[in-house]
């Protein structure tokens, strides 16, 4: 389940918030300002954060840089009920916001908003997860390569596909004995 921090210093906004997502398959968690949120964050993983710019201490705008700096993955959104150019540039320079949305919001468009702003979290988690398996596999050939070497060159065609001189029916049969002995796989 993807989890959501909202932040705002007043309840009936919050509970607002709360309300707009109430069919939606968030874990959420609610903050009451800057600080109470960082401290959430120190113990828990968010997906996005929603926060508003306007709170007593600490400014939304502040809040949303500490995210990006302390935990870049996480998405960003900022509401405003006094939307200001100043506020709305600093946001987008400093804290790197996915989106801007001006109270009073539209229910369907913030929805909308984490709704995305949860693919892209989850995308870019996949193509993290996708580039250490390729660094990995990286290491493990050119291990390979210095064990064997000449064992990662390949001859390829026109096409760039990669050609395989012919192996014996008998070649092709101990290569599949190998492979289920020594990764317990039935292939044929």
């Amino acid at each position: 389940m993807s989890s959501i921090l909202l932040v705002d210093d007043e309840e009936n906004v919050l509970s607002a918030l709360k309300r707009a997502l109430f069919d939606e398959p968030y874990e959420i968690a609610t903050a009451g300002g800057g600080e109470q949120a960082l401290e959430l964050l120190k113990n828990r993983s968010f997906k996005v954060v929603v926060s508003d710019e306007r709170m007593i201490g600490m400014q939304g705008s502040e809040l949303l840089s500490q995210v990006r700096l302390l935990y870049p993955e996480t998405i960003r959104i900022m509401l405003t009920g006094h939307a200001t150019l100043d506020a709305a540039m600093k946001a987008v320079n400093e804290g790197e916001i996915y989106r801007f949305f001006s109270k009073p919001w539209n229910d369907h468009d913030l929805t909308f908003a984490i709704r995305s702003a949860i693919e892209k979290y989850d995308l870019e988690a996949e193509k993290r997860r996708l580039l250490a398996t390729i660094k990995s596999q990286a290491v493990e050939i050119r291990k390979l390569e210095k064990s064997y070497p000449g064992i990662t060159e390949v001859e390829r065609d026109q096409k760039g596909a990669v050609v395989l001189d012919e192996l014996s029916d008998n070649e092709m049969k101990a290569l599949f004995q190998e492979c289920e002995e020594r990764f317990g796989v039935k292939l044929h």
